[in-house]
């Protein structure tokens, strides 16, 4: 399956400071990561926007889930990176062992520049950058996350492979293009105002969430209902379903806490609580 979690580009609207929005990122990529998060989609909410907006956003989140060991060579000092000294460990596994197919061990690099004849620079931890040939079925582009084994240090022997990436990638989309994607699976839209989470319905949820799922979540005193232009009313009378014409296409419209006990849930909170629901495995797995 692949998660695709989506948040809006006014999601530190109340942040007083910008150690307070940094550190607020910190537990969005913290939620991604902890459920295994494909992909962490930034879609626009312009008018919502206060001081930050989705540049400061996206940035933090890519830096967020940058492995460690390439932090200091992929990124430069930039205001928006001032305080992510605050942010928690995502303790993503970035590196892993040998397999009995192969020999080398598999690490993560940034692609630095796109060159010619196919060559990529990557960044990947060793002392120099190294020029690598992208396999004829994949494409990158610079600032992509990619794998990489390594069969020797000294000289140096690596070579770029088709491998699952650990952790989560980030995008900028609109939100009905993000909705759009072949491997969206079910569309969640999280709202108070939709229809409430049961136990007896978590079953079925789970099963249908197996598939593939896009879960988007709203932004502090702005939810996707005020986002979109939505009625609250209009939501809650579809029961759930599709919200015509204003939808841009979402699947289900979930209450995930239904019994919240304060007036205001944060993003991130709303993300682990739903995220939690979400991605239980279903009883035939």
């Amino acid at each position: 399956m692949t998660l695709s979690v989506l948040v809006p580009s006014s999601l530190v609207r109340e942040a007083e400071d910008q150690r307070e929005a940094t550190r607020k990122l910190g537990y969005v990529a913290r939620a991604a990561t902890v459920f295994r998060a494909d992909r962490l989609v930034v879609f626009p909410d312009r008018e919502g926007e206060t001081r930050w907006g989705g540049g400061f956003v996206e940035t933090v989140l890519r830096y967020a889930a940058t492995p460690p060991h390439l932090r200091k060579e992929v990124w430069d000092r930039r205001d928006e990176l001032a305080y992510v000294g605050v942010l928690p460990p995502l303790r993503i596994a970035s590196t892993t062992g040998s397999d009995s197919d192969e020999s080398g061990s598999l690490t993560q690099g940034i692609v630095t520049e796109v060159g010619p004849e196919g060559r990529v620079r990557v960044t990947c931890g060793l002392q120099h950058p190294i020029s690598l040939l992208v396999p004829p079925e994949m494409a990158v582009e610079e600032g992509e996350r990619v794998t990489i084994r390594i069969s020797s240090r000294e000289p140096v022997r690596a070579r770029i492979v088709d491998a699952p990436q650990p952790g989560y990638d980030v995008a900028r989309m609109d939100l009905a293009e993000a909705l759009a994607r072949p491997d969206a699976g079910i569309r969640v839209a999280t709202s108070r105002f939709g229809r409430p989470l049961s136990a007896d319905g978590v079953a079925d949820l789970s099963r249908q969430v197996a598939g593939g799922a896009t879960v988007a979540f709203g932004a502090p005193g702005r939810g996707l209902p005020d986002i979109l232009g939505i009625e609250t009313e209009a939501v809650a009378a579809a029961e759930g379903g599709e919200v015509e014409p204003d939808d841009p296409g979402f699947d289900l419209w979930l209450n995930t806490i239904p019994n919240q006990g304060s007036e205001v849930v944060r993003t991130e909170e709303a993300m682990f609580a739903s995220l939690a629901s979400l991605t239980l495995p279903s009883q035939t797995e």
